[in-house]
């Protein structure tokens, strides 16, 4: 049995992400679905919705996933770590984009920074395009 932990910020990554989660994932597997906002005065409520939103996305999941939204005052970083330690996590799974115009693959901040800290596998799933 693996547990895998899956972060989200839009519905488009939650559709990719949990295309990938139901090709990978068996049943007695478990899953989780994180979206992480910082809280407080930096969080507008649209971005709560929207968060929600994502999160819903794994509802129709082949998969049972157990979504979360956090709004604690951290980073999605350091709220991804936290949540992977708190539930034994074995995979983590995220998503990236390319960037700029020449193709160069360039990580979000949060993606990158999961890749350089994380003790356990990141499984990066390429999303669509952003210019």
């Amino acid at each position: 049995m693996t547990t895998y932990l899956i972060g989200t910020d839009s519905v488009e990554t939650s559709e990719r992400l949990a295309a990938y989660i139901e090709a990978r994932a068996d049943e007695d597997d478990t899953v989780y679905a994180v979206n992480s906002l910082r809280g407080g005065d930096r969080t507008p409520e649209e971005d709560v919705r929207a968060g929600r939103d994502a999160l819903d996305v794994f509802g129709d999941a082949a998969v049972e996933v157990d979504g979360h939204q956090l709004v604690r005052g951290n980073s999605p970083q350091e709220d991804l770590m936290q949540f992977a330690a708190d539930n034994d996590v074995d995979e983590l799974v995220v998503g990236i984009r390319k960037r700029s115009p020449t193709g160069k693959l360039v990580f979000g901040s949060t993606a990158q920074d999961l890749l350089l800290s994380a003790e356990l596998p990141v499984v990066c799933v390429p999303l669509a395009s952003s210019d």
